[in-house]
């Protein structure tokens, strides 16, 4: 009888459990709701998603995250801090998600939950003007390349560099800004970012900075970033829907357009097996 008992206790116990994980699923999204507050962590040294100008938080990420909070019917709350810190600002709950964005891959996605791409970020290489050195990507063989720390930019160049009949020397940066400040200082041959950033670079500074056409890297996008939790999973159902409504009525496009000059075919969700 007192097993019987005992048995009966402990499946009330795991009920209880499954329930409260149930329950613990919506918590986010609905603490998000109740506070009327989504907290998006992000860095503002990587124009043009995310940048001071004029002592303004501006850039596509500000316009498109202001889009979604209209569609969740809350206020964005932005977190600022170095890029390497973001990942684990958002793992240890400083803030609901990432705006970033970040480059979307297989490695990364054993980690978080990926929202659709909302822009290409197929890596490229930025030069300094008149340098004639480089014409073409496998030119920066054997030459000191810079990129921002923890990026899967500098990655992508660190692997590239690896084909070329000399390997590259990889600098890293904390931020893409003070890679660029020593491509224009000369300590470095080139800048490796995704292809939209350092387009909107060289369009903002001719005299200064020139696009190394064709992009060297494999073709990849950009998304927002949010924990894999099931009490997250909500909360990014509801991201996801608000982006796709935001892409079907134009307005991606439209924000697109303004800060690239062109707009992106993103495809849907991505999956391990579509990357």
């Amino acid at each position: 009888m007192k097993f019987k008992t005992l048995m009966t206790s402990a499946m009330a116990g795991l009920m209880g459990l499954a329930m409260l994980g149930a329950a613990q699923a919506e918590d986010i999204l609905d603490k998000v709701k109740a506070a009327g507050v989504l907290k998006v962590g992000t860095e503002t040294a990587f124009a043009p998603f995310d940048f001071i100008d004029a002592g303004e938080h501006v850039g596509l990420n500000v316009d498109l995250f202001a889009e979604i909070g209209k569609e969740l019917g809350v206020k964005i709350e932005w977190v600022t801090l170095p890029w390497d810190g973001v990942f684990p600002g958002l793992e240890s709950g400083k803030f609901d998600m990432v705006a970033g964005p970040a480059t979307i891959t297989n490695a990364r996605m054993e980690r978080f939950r990926f929202t659709a791409p909302i822009a290409e970020a197929t890596v490229a290489l930025l030069k300094k003007t008149g340098d004639d050195s480089i014409t073409k990507p496998e030119d920066i063989a054997g030459k000191p390349v810079g990129s921002g720390k923890a990026t899967a930019q500098l990655a992508q160049v660190i692997e590239f560099g690896n084909t070329l009949s000399s390997p590259i020397e990889a600098k890293e940066y904390v931020s893409f800004n003070e890679a660029y400040a020593d491509l224009a200082a000369g300590r470095v041959v080139a800048v490796a970012n995704s292809f939209p950033n350092i387009a909107y670079v060289a369009q903002q500074r001719p005299e200064t900075f020139q696009l190394i056409e064709p992009p060297f890297g494999v073709k990849t996008y950009f998304g927002f970033p949010g924990r894999p939790d099931p009490e997250y999973a909500t909360l990014m159902d509801a991201i996801d829907a608000a982006l796709a409504a935001i892409k079907a009525d134009g307005r991606l496009s439209t924000i697109q357009k303004k800060w690239f000059g062109v707009e992106f075919d993103t495809p849907g969700k991505l999956d391990k097996a579509n990357i």
